[in-house]
């Protein structure tokens, strides 16, 4: 008997012109409204852009809005003054000392402490981590006058270090915290198929939680580098001829009117660096805060 095989055309299902309008007048509001909300976010970094191309005198007598209608009242020539003639360059230099320093810390020794607060049994880990819950409510001001003490008989104040030390030790608890809380949720079968096969922690470690983990790391690593980037209050507190940016600028504020060729500018550098770092990890940032969400 020979077989005999017949195509049956299926037929495609074309969505009509119709709902496709009525879908898009319907979701136009939230989109309008959107847009609405994201421009008047953005209005004041273009305002600061924009003054930073203004001189000290045009500052005074014209809006920062009136550079739209007439592009000759800006200049570039406040960005060049600003790099060559000012140390805005060191301050940037220690300013991602700082920052990279910061984050690089608490995202180290959180994740190995998320890990082991997850998935390690020792004796009182549920106390411990009631604890590190318990730290992340110590404000910052409250270790100001104890650490600037314990600094100058250290040897650590007016340094780098000391200051990247002090971030590293208030970031921990949130890092431990978002980490532990990330790490639990990855399926455990995965864990034990691996010590089946004779991994140990370390191997499990570094080839399973710290891949799996990428988007939580990423979140807290956007996270800490935005807090240590544009942080005023410790540097100030614990540097002297240590100066990151935002320091530099605060030194700069004798008069906003005379100085604002200089202080625009340097807001504005101070500003794009986080921005770029958001977007180039906006990705994974997206993830972690989603991760946990859907299982």
């Amino acid at each position: 008997m020979a077989a005999v095989t017949a195509e049956v055309e299926v037929p495609v299902m074309r969505e009509s012109l119709a709902p496709k309008i009525l879908r898009f007048v319907g979701r136009a509001p939230v989109h309008l409204v959107l847009v609405a909300i994201g421009t008047l976010w953005l209005v004041p970094t273009i305002g600061l852009f924009l003054t930073s191309l203004l001189s000290a005198q045009d500052y005074n007598n014209i809006g920062w809005w009136k550079v739209l209608a007439h592009p000759h009242f800006s200049t570039w020539a406040n960005y060049g003054n600003l790099i060559h003639h000012t140390s805005i360059p060191h301050s940037l230099g220690t300013t991602a000392e700082i920052a990279i320093g910061g984050t690089a810390l608490p995202i180290l020794i959180g994740a190995l402490a998320g890990y082991a607060f997850a998935w390690l049994d020792f004796p009182g880990r549920d106390w411990l981590f009631i604890l590190v819950i318990a730290l992340l409510v110590v404000p910052i001001q409250m270790a100001l006058i104890p650490t600037f003490t314990l600094y100058n008989h250290l040897g650590l104040y007016d340094t780098v270090l000391g200051i990247v030390l002090f971030h590293a030790a208030f970031g921990l608890p949130f890092a431990i915290f978002l980490l532990r809380n990330f790490f639990i949720g990855i399926p455990k079968d995965i864990l034990e198929s691996a010590r089946i096969d004779g991994a140990n922690e370390i191997w499990i470690f570094l080839r399973l939680i710290l891949p799996l983990g990428l988007p939580a790391i990423a979140s807290l690593g956007i996270f800490q580098f935005l807090w240590t980037w544009n942080d005023l209050i410790v540097a100030l507190t614990f540097g002297q001829s240590t100066q990151p940016i935002t320091v530099w600028i605060f030194g700069q504020l004798r008069e906003f009117g005379t100085s604002i060729d200089i202080i625009a500018p340097a807001s504005f550098i101070s500003l794009v660096v986080p921005l770029v770092v958001f977007f180039a990890f906006q990705r994974y940032f997206v993830q972690g805060l989603l991760a946990g969400s859907v299982k």
